[in-house]
């Protein structure tokens, strides 16, 4: 693990249309924003910040993250309620995953009460806006060290 450690945030489909896209659901902040708020939280730690429309790149991103992440924080959007094989990228981890969403699926149309994610992550920050993203990466980074001090500690 890095020194300095650095965190993924994934974004997954339709997250590029912040703004415009329901705004009475997800909020008028941008992406921009959401990465400037998240870049602001990690006190320090190297930030990743992307988002795709595509599956497959969304689960290479996942699969990069094993080799150079401390901690991975996702929203996987529409893909957290149908995709098996995030699920099985994300389940290759050894490092904290904690999942996030802008607005809260447990009191949205029943197809979103289940997530494919929910699983292998340490936890779930739904519901708050771009909120959610501020308080998942301060979570991911305090799991994180508690990760390295633990790995340390089996040395």
């Amino acid at each position: 693990m890095p020194e300095t450690p650095v965190l993924y945030v994934l974004n997954g489909p339709n997250l590029n249309l912040l703004g415009v896209r329901e705004p009475d659901i997800y909020g008028r902040e941008t992406l921009d924003d959401v990465q400037a708020l998240c870049e602001g939280a990690a006190d320090g730690a190297c930030v990743v910040f992307r988002q795709t429309n595509h599956e497959g790149q969304l689960i290479d991103w996942v699969q990069e993250a094993r080799d150079t992440a401390s901690a991975l924080v996702i929203n996987p959007a529409g893909y957290g309620h149908t995709s098996v094989a995030l699920l099985d990228a994300l389940k290759t981890l050894t490092i904290p995953i904690v999942e996030c969403h802008l607005s809260n699926p447990a009191a949205r149309e029943r197809f979103r009460h289940r997530s494919y994610v929910s699983p292998v992550a340490a936890g779930v920050v739904s519901g708050f806006g771009p909120f959610s993203y501020e308080l998942a990466v301060k979570a991911a980074l305090r799991l994180a060290q508690e990760h390295r001090a633990a790995a340390d500690r089996s040395v």
